[in-house]
């Protein structure tokens, strides 16, 4: 099988470097291109001991892009950075796959929203694809297998190491700050609320950041119409997800980690009140791999007929911190 090409916008944050490993691995892509403004011209090896090619990081602006071709490319950027790339492409290269990481998609219908489990088989062809925040994934996995039976807004608390906070300096990646802490942000109104309330049900959603470097959990608190036994809700988790060789269920709470560097999400916790109507449980996953990189590496799996974890096993990142 010939091997197809696959650029990437953004290749210096976490995320970038992440889906690079697994693409060094990968049977079916080749990198193109890397594009970071601030690595230009130094080798993407040196920085990627994974890649052990000759290319070298590139400083791309959206014009740039349209002179370089690629059967895809992943937009690795900050929130509100994708739209000039975007048009680019378009205007130049239509046939280009373009997976997007940031949230500049998530809200557009015209955009196929990539959250293999939940939305496989709504996906019929797109070659504009938006991959899901990592909070709003683990949230949405939590929920999806009460999805009906839900009497009102899902409760969930977040935390995540500071890895999710990118590269950028900031208050919740500095370390010192983060130190013996915890930080709450953004307690309403959060990015990944809105996501998770537009693809899946209405949650009230609170963050934080810890002084992990990777990994995250949410705790979801749901009120349900009909009681429920933590026994039932267990078995009805199992059996929604039974054929996703993501996905992780189990009694006992999983641990934050135990889920760093690996590309699966654990679910489990499942405790229910005295009314039968309350339900609790607990999700947790790499927010550099299955909230990120690999969700992109089973979306592009997806867009070209590729076995879906294909670079995705047996690679499993050894990093789990800086």
């Amino acid at each position: 099988m010939k091997r197809k090409t696959l650029g990437i916008i953004g290749a210096r944050g976490h995320t970038g470097a992440e889906l690079i490993r697994l693409l060094a691995a990968h049977p079916h892509f080749e990198l193109a291109f890397v594009s970071s403004r601030e690595l230009a011209g130094q080798p993407l090896a040196a920085h990627n001991p994974a890649y052990q090619g000759a290319l070298c990081y590139e400083n791309l602006d959206a014009a740039a892009l349209t002179r370089r071709a690629a059967d895809a490319i992943v937009l690795a950027l900050p929130n509100g950075k994708s739209a000039d790339y975007v048009a680019a492409i378009e205007a130049s290269r239509p046939e280009t796959v373009i997976v997007d990481l940031s949230a500049d998609y998530r809200f557009d219908a015209a955009w196929y929203y990539g959250l293999p489990e939940l939305t496989r088989p709504h996906y019929a062809g797109q070659r504009r694809i938006s991959n899901p925040g990592c909070y709003a994934t683990a949230m949405q996995l939590a929920i999806a297998p009460f999805k009906a039976d839900l009497a009102a807004p899902v409760q969930c608390f977040g935390v995540s190491g500071y890895s999710g906070a990118g590269t950028t300096p900031s208050d919740k990646n500095n370390v010192e700050l983060l130190r013996e802490n915890l930080m709450p942000y953004a307690l309403t109104g959060h990015l990944h609320e809105r996501e998770v309330s537009r693809h899946t049900a209405a949650v009230e959603f609170m963050p934080h950041v810890a002084p992990h470097f990777r990994g995250l959990s949410i705790t979801a608190n749901l009120h349900l119409k009909h009681a429920i036994t933590a026994e039932q809700a267990l078995q009805r988790t199992r059996e929604f997800y039974a054929a996703e060789p993501l996905l992780a269920v189990a009694v006992d709470a999983p641990w934050v980690s135990r889920i760093a560097g690996r590309h699966h999400v654990m679910l489990g916790g499942f405790a229910v009140d005295g009314s039968g109507k309350r339900l609790v449980l607990v999700s947790v996953l790499d927010n550099l791999l299955k909230g990120a990189a690999t969700q992109a590496m089973q979306n592009l799996n997806l867009a070209f007929g590729f076995d879906e974890l294909a670079g995705i096993f047996p690679s499993i990142s050894s990093e789990h911190h800086p």
